[in-house]
């Protein structure tokens, strides 16, 4: 039952005709399908250079996945349960990794490409392109959220904001001056990547264990950093800091928010920088609103202790049916160069897993915030890494939401019942 659970979504795809893009030409050299998310063009742009840069050993070729993660996760893992051999490179987001590693869908990375692949790479970026301590895909662009303020308001409230902060200090400066806190609190993803930073930051995990079946699979959610998570969430969804909006805010209703009157603090991706400047430049948004905004590193839970967080990005999986694994992994390592990474951050805004490409001074430029981006790369945690990660993110976003009605009495138990059962085969989502 729980191997047919599991795999219900990858088997279904036999009964299904999937057309198959090109693989290769009879004349010329090889061709690499790369399957890219959407991005503004960035990725295609390096498809090229490594396509120059290979000087005839091959040609990359990309094609664009489905918009959301979710529509992503099914394309590939159904060509892969039908082994695919036109998926010779692919942008993966790091929670579905362990659900391709864990049944072979991943070529092995040679250990001297590992090796490479992992120089000057963040913590954060290593930990989510891996599966059981293996490195099984090689980091590309990082991503991680950061603490976004009006300078205006917590000078008012009297927050340093050159030291470490946690929710309670912000709760109560945004509180003191009548403000509201831009947080994600919809049914969505983004309400288990807020649980997940909360709990990491204060010492606990979502998941307790990496295991394989999933009877075996352990939650972290019914201990004192769960609670602890639930009580800051359940006090913002029920006071009036998270505004009427909480219960449908994404990251773009976040930065909206931000932006008005009754902005105080938020929590979101670099995206809302390059979001912000655009806006005035088109005349939408008043320069002053750019002028009163600082960053921080993510805010923790514990006074004292290093906060968590939030870590996404895309890493690059190789097919294990391609017909050119070793020629992709080198165009792997071609995509990856810190030039490459830090072209891609200052011309899509996406940060790259690499520190070095940070130094780039076309980087230091577009994002002055981004020796803060780096550092918390370097602390971030990765959402679960289990092969269930759907099980688990629908479950906590089922449990948890809206966010007034969670309780650290409540809440974690609540999740971990519903999931427990649900990997054991006892109830559906």
């Amino acid at each position: 039952m729980r191997r047919r659970r599991r795999l219900g979504l990858l088997a279904a795809v036999m009964a299904l005709t999937i057309p198959l893009a090109a693989c290769g030409s009879d004349s010329g050299p090889p061709v690499l399908t790369w399957f890219i998310n959407p991005d503004d063009g960035g990725q295609a742009d390096i498809a090229q250079m490594c396509t120059d840069e290979a000087a005839g050993a091959y040609t990359i070729q990309t094609s664009v996945l489905p918009r959301d993660a979710g529509g992503q996760r099914e394309q590939l893992a159904r060509r892969l349960a039908a082994n695919d051999s036109s998926i010779d490179l692919m942008s993966l987001d790091p929670p579905f990794i362990p659900e391709l590693a864990e049944p072979g869908f991943l070529a092995p990375v040679p250990d001297d490409v590992a090796q490479r692949v992992s120089e000057n790479v963040v913590q954060g970026a290593l930990d989510g392109a891996s599966w059981q301590d293996t490195l099984v895909t090689v980091p590309f662009w990082a991503n991680t959220q950061l603490l976004w303020y009006r300078k205006s308001v917590a000078e008012a409230a009297g927050l340093d904001m050159s030291q470490p902060v946690t929710w309670r200090q912000i709760m109560d400066a945004a509180e003191s001056q009548g403000k509201l806190l831009g947080v994600q609190g919809a049914k969505a993803e983004s309400l288990t990547v807020w649980i997940n930073a909360l709990v990491e930051s204060a010492g606990g995990s979502i998941i307790a264990n990496q295991a394989e079946s999933a009877d075996q699979v352990q939650l972290g959610l019914d201990s004192d950093a769960g609670r602890q998570a639930a009580e800051i969430i359940g006090e913002i969804g029920r006071g009036p800091l998270g505004g009427p909006g909480l219960p449908t805010a994404n990251e773009n209703a976040s930065l909206t928010l931000f932006q008005g009157d009754q902005a105080s603090f938020m929590v979101n991706w670099p995206f809302v920088w390059s979001a912000m400047n655009a806006a005035v430049e088109a005349g939408t948004l008043d320069a002053s609103v750019v002028e009163d905004t600082g960053w921080a590193i993510y805010p923790g839970v514990n006074d004292g202790e290093e906060s968590a967080p939030p870590y996404g990005g895309i890493n690059i999986g190789i097919g294990a049916f391609s017909n050119h694994v070793d020629l992709a992994y080198q165009a792997a390592e071609c995509i990856v160069t810190p030039q490459h990474q830090a072209f891609y951050f200052a011309t899509n805004g996406n940060p790259p897993s690499n520190t070095t490409a940070f130094d780039d001074p076309e980087v230091q430029d577009a994002f002055p915030m981004a020796d803060t981006i780096r550092q918390s790369l370097q602390q971030a945690a990765p959402r679960p890494q289990t092969p269930y990660y759907n099980e688990v993110s629908l479950g906590l976003q089922e449990t948890w939401h809206p966010p007034a009605s969670v309780t650290p009495e409540t809440s974690p138990q609540a999740a971990t019942d519903l999931i427990t059962a649900v990997l054991r085969g006892d109830r559906l989502l």
